[in-house]
């Protein structure tokens, strides 16, 4: 029998020593998790790439855009931005552009010139507006505005897309502007 007791009682060690050690590491996997700092908060996209498909209309409200100044009066970003936004486009950014080689009326830059969203834009910024094949790294379509733009003017309601578009569309509010 004392041959018994020590096998139960070597068992018994064993099974102790493995919960120790499930303890143990146990222990310091949650120590780790307290002490871990929290996850930086992830700013919202400003836009959402949505596809338009071909024959589907496109209206202002779906639209983004971020105006630059590229050597206009002071403040002619901010006017235009306004100016846009009384129409229906969605507010973007405001900035300067870097140098665009030369007096500019208007340019509306997009990687795909065939963009319902940039020909719908260009459709408000008068005659003497060029859609340019350049991606800007801007939220939305960007344009351009310079000394010989004369300011935005009605434009279309809205454009049919000739082909399947994906347009940085303005993600959805879940409250709206006024809501303080």
């Amino acid at each position: 029998m004392s041959g018994l007791d020590v096998k139960a009682g070597s068992r018994s060690a064993v099974t102790l020593g493995a919960l120790a050690v499930v303890f143990v590491a146990s222990a310091a996997w949650g120590w780790s998790r307290v002490t871990a700092p929290f996850p930086e908060k992830v700013a919202p996209a400003p836009c959402t790439d949505t596809l338009i498909p071909k024959g589907d209309d496109l209206a202002p409200p779906q639209v983004m855009v971020t105006v630059l100044n590229g050597g206009g009066s002071n403040g002619l970003a901010g006017k235009t931005m306004d100016a846009l936004v009384g129409h229906g486009f969605a507010k973007g950014d405001t900035g300067n552009a870097p140098d665009t080689g030369g007096p500019v009326a208007a340019q509306v830059w997009s990687d795909d010139p065939g963009d319902p969203a940039a020909i719908l834009l260009a459709s408000y910024l008068g005659a003497d507006v060029d859609i340019v094949d350049q991606p800007s790294g801007y939220p939305g379509v960007t344009i351009v505005v310079g000394k010989r733009f004369k300011g935005v003017v009605e434009g279309h309601p809205t454009v049919t897309a000739r082909k399947d578009s994906y347009v940085c569309t303005p993600p959805l509010s879940s409250q709206p502007e006024d809501a303080a």
